[in-house]
C-alpha cells in the first residue's frame, strides 16, 4: 500500500476530525487543531493519506530537546497494517530531525494495542498519570523512548 506523509494544513482539518471522532471518546475540537497550527511554534503536526485520503495523522511538540506525542490515530479500517507504526517512525524521524533526543507519550493503561506497538518501537515504562483522561478517569502511562 502506498502511503504519503506532508505536514498537516488547516485544509485538512475536517478529514482529521473524522479520524478524531472515530477514534477518540472525547475528541479535539476543530479549535484546539486550529490553535495547534496557528499558534504553537512547538506543534509538528503530519498527516497520513492514501489515494489523496487522510487516514490518520499525529502531532507532537518539540521543545528543545523533548519531543512529545499529543495525539495519534488511523482510521478504523486501516487499522492492523502496520500504517500507525509507519507514522510513529516518521514522527520519531522528524523529532531528531528537529533535535530531540528523547520522545515522550500518554497511553491509556487499557489500550493494550497501542502500548505494544510503542514498545516494538523502544519505548518504555516511565509512570503513570493517576486519573488521566476526563471521560473515565483511566490513569495513562508515560512511555519514554531515547531517540539517538
Amino acid at each position: 500500500m502506498e502511503i504519503n506523509f506532508r505536514p498537516m494544513t488547516l485544509d485538512d482539518l475536517d478529514g482529521v476530525l473524522a479520524i478524531e471522532k472515530t477514534s477518540f471518546t472525547l475528541p479535539w475540537s476543530r479549535e484546539a487543531f486550529y490553535n495547534e497550527l496557528v499558534h504553537n511554534r512547538y506543534a509538528k503536526y503530519v498527516v497520513m493519506e492514501h489515494d489523496g485520503r487522510i487516514i490518520g495523522y499525529c502531532g507532537m511538540w518539540v521543545v528543545i530537546d523533548e519531543a512529545h506525542i499529543t495525539n495519534v490515530a488511523v482510521l478504523p479500517e486501516y487499522r492492523g497494517k502496520k500504517l500507525g507504526e509507519a507514522l510513529m517512525r516518521k514522527m520519531m524521524e522528524i523529532a531528531k530531525q528537529l533535535g530531540a533526543v528523547t520522545m515522550t507519550l500518554e497511553v491509556r493503561v487499557s489500550n493494550n494495542v497501542a502500548q505494544s506497538l510503542y514498545r516494538k518501537l523502544g519505548f518504555l515504562n516511565g509512570g503513570i498519570r493517576k486519573r488521566y483522561y476526563p471521560d473515565n478517569q483511566e490513569d495513562a502511562l508515560v512511555m519514554w523512548v531515547n531517540l539517538t
